[in-house]
């Protein structure tokens, strides 16, 4: 496995990794693609590579991208303000549980103290197992909403 920036060619491949991005509860059925076309999901890559603030991380494995982790300063679940970047991550199904989630990560706090934040924030659901990865992470909560928490890594 390999990790790089984020690459403008990558862009049209970030609505496949959105739509993995989205929670389903074991048991329950996968959603129709078109749910990331609801203007509160599709706001965490409409127009990405616009903004000085879009920034990410490919991971590909021989040669294929099979994971990306990006961010962006944007109104949606996770924000805190308008300085702190947005984190967004997605992985392949088969992929998941290899590592390749925390290399993303790893190689993305790097970008993100190169490009001077010194915090990220994310939104996640309480029943997401994903929510014990970024306290591994080191992310904390900082908030609690009815259904996720919002959560913050000091950089």
């Amino acid at each position: 496995m390999t990790t790089r920036h984020i690459l403008s060619t990558d862009y049209p491949l970030l609505e496949e990794f959105l739509y993995h991005a989205v929670f389903v509860p074991p048991g329950e059925p996968l959603p129709s693609r078109d749910v990331i076309f609801d203007s509160n999901v599709y706001i965490y890559i409409k127009d990405f590579g616009i903004c000085e603030h879009d920034a990410g991380i490919v991971a590909e494995i021989g040669g294929k991208p099979v994971g990306a982790a990006w961010v962006r300063i944007i109104p949606a679940y996770g924000n805190i303000d308008d300085k702190t970047p947005e984190l967004a991550i997605s992985l392949l199904p088969e992929y998941r549980g290899h590592g390749v989630g925390a290399a993303l990560m790893q190689h993305l706090f790097v970008l993100l103290k190169e490009k001077g934040y010194t915090r990220t924030s994310l939104s996640v659901q309480k029943n997401n197992p994903a929510a014990r990865f970024y306290q591994r992470l080191g992310y904390e909560i900082i908030s609690e909403k009815v259904e996720d928490y919002i959560m913050v890594k000091q950089l």
